[in-house]
């Protein structure tokens, strides 16, 4: 059996054992100086004087992140539909309702037009949504300068969720650092890995305080343990942020890597008839091509999404259908919808392929070799 190439594996540097066997000697397990590195670097990194808390999951920054927007029970927060599922479940956490909304063609992510006309339904229907969680899907920037100016013109909370984005930008400005809250992962397929965890992205030094205050039980400052809100179990460990210690001296070489990987997709399928590669609009994106994805017109090209899939799979190489928008998933069947049906078409002809930083020369030379099979 052929060795197998996955979709997007970690990539380790080689220095995380160093940041973790200094978190052990000094017995700084829980929490340390690891934590300060890799919050100070993220900082750094984002620029815009934006203020990151470390957190167990890109799942809790959300989730934190509507908290602290003020979403409670019954409100309403607008969701993009096309994304993983981790982007909307917190908004069910909070016992709120998610309205979901379409994508547009260009990037991919949240339709301007769409969210401005759920809101002006909501609005009319008397319930004001409390926020709007936008995603950059794949590492691609969404229309953010679009999306930003609604939700300042309706005075709603634009919580930004960056997961797949650490290193893309819009106009030179990294994302993450666009919405009242950013939202970062580093789940181990990530552009750079902690393991499993996350980070808020907050404006000033209050917000980062306020979430490090409810990440850690919300326990108030007394001599007993004393709680007065409700708090979670939600800070990175020391051990775990040494992982992200490592991991942020290659994360510039990472991002040229998957960069490289989206290059080779696109000199593959240039001159093949019904095949898309995701790419940016123009010079004001720049996607940091943490997965490379492409759109299948089976009408054209002879064959379909599935018929790659499946070829690849034969060769033991990983590919992946698009994510199923949230509004056709069944856990959120039951809740609306505004848009034009864009994200399932694309759920239906789309397909991520192998992008990892680890891919060698000779797992391109296989995927190539399984892709021109069947082209």
């Amino acid at each position: 059996m052929k060795t197998k190439i996955s979709l997007s594996n970690s990539h380790l540097s080689g220095q995380e054992i160093n940041y973790i066997n200094d978190a052990l000697s000094n017995n700084e397990l829980s929490f340390g100086k690891n934590l300060d590195v890799f919050q100070n670097f993220l900082e750094n990194y984002l620029g815009e004087n934006k203020k990151v808390a470390a957190l167990s999951a890109g799942t809790a920054a959300i989730h934190l992140a509507l908290i602290m927007s003020g979403v409670e029970r019954d409100d309403e927060v607008l969701c993009q539909s096309f994304t993983f599922s981790a982007s909307a479940n917190p908004i069910t956490y909070q016992g709120a309702i998610p309205v979901f909304i379409d994508s547009e063609k260009d990037t991919w992510n949240m339709c301007p037009y769409y969210l401005e006309k759920a809101i002006q339904d909501r609005i009319a229907k008397g319930k004001k949504p409390k926020a709007i969680i936008v995603v950059h899907l794949y590492g691609m920037p969404a229309k953010i300068d679009e999306i930003q100016a609604i939700a300042k013109k309706y005075s709603i909370s634009l919580i930004e969720d960056a997961a797949e984005a650490l290193g893309s930008t819009y106009k030179g400005k990294q994302c993450g650092t666009f919405g009242d809250y950013g939202i970062l992962s580093f789940n181990g397929n990530k552009i750079i890995t902690t393991s499993g965890g996350g980070a808020l992205v907050c404006k000033n030094e209050e917000d980062k305080n306020r979430a490090i205050f409810l990440a850690t039980q919300a326990r108030d400052n007394a001599p007993h343990y004393q709680h007065s809100e409700i708090g979670y179990n939600y800070r990175m460990s020391n051990i775990v942020a040494g992982i992200g210690c490592g991991q942020i001296e290659v994360l510039d070489k990472h991002i040229s890597l998957r960069q490289e990987m989206h290059h080779f997709y696109t000199e593959i399928f240039k001159k093949v008839p019904g095949v898309i590669v995701f790419n940016e609009l123009n010079d004001s994106y720049a996607s940091n091509h943490w997965l490379s994805c492409i759109l299948v017109d089976e009408n054209i090209a002879g064959f379909s999404r599935e018929d790659i899939r499946l070829q690849l799979a034969a060769e033991n190489i990983e590919s992946r259908p698009l994510w199923k928008p949230m509004h056709l998933q069944p856990v959120f069947a039951s809740y609306d919808f505004h848009g034009n049906g864009y994200s399932e078409k694309l759920f239906k002809k789309g397909l991520c392929l192998p992008s990892g930083s680890s891919i060698t020369v000779r797992d391109k030379e296989r995927i190539k070799i399984a892709l021109n099979n069947i082209i």
